[in-house]
């Protein structure tokens, strides 16, 4: 049986929630305060290494610049042609 109210984040719990409507805190967690964040992937603040975070998120690789030598093309000309059209 759920609490009236949260003991986690202070909402108010329906009587027969599994688990609470605002941060899922629920009695196989033991209404506790990592309930809100089991099974999200994140990880706390003092394990946090950011180098290894972009390492897992984006394999370690810069993002390429394929288009940019286009872009600055695109970009002079239409300078180019809007200085033509008034002089």
């Amino acid at each position: 049986m759920p609490p009236d109210i949260c003991p986690v984040c202070g909402a108010d719990v329906p009587a027969n929630a599994k688990a609470c409507p605002e941060c899922g805190a629920d009695e196989k967690t033991g209404w506790s305060e990592k309930a809100r964040y089991d099974g999200l992937g994140i990880p706390d603040d003092e394990d946090f290494d950011y180098n290894e975070f972009v390492k897992q998120e984006f394999g370690g690789e810069k993002p390429k610049r394929k288009m940019h030598l286009l872009w600055v093309i695109v970009a002079i000309l239409l300078l180019v042609s809007f200085l033509a059209y008034f002089f």
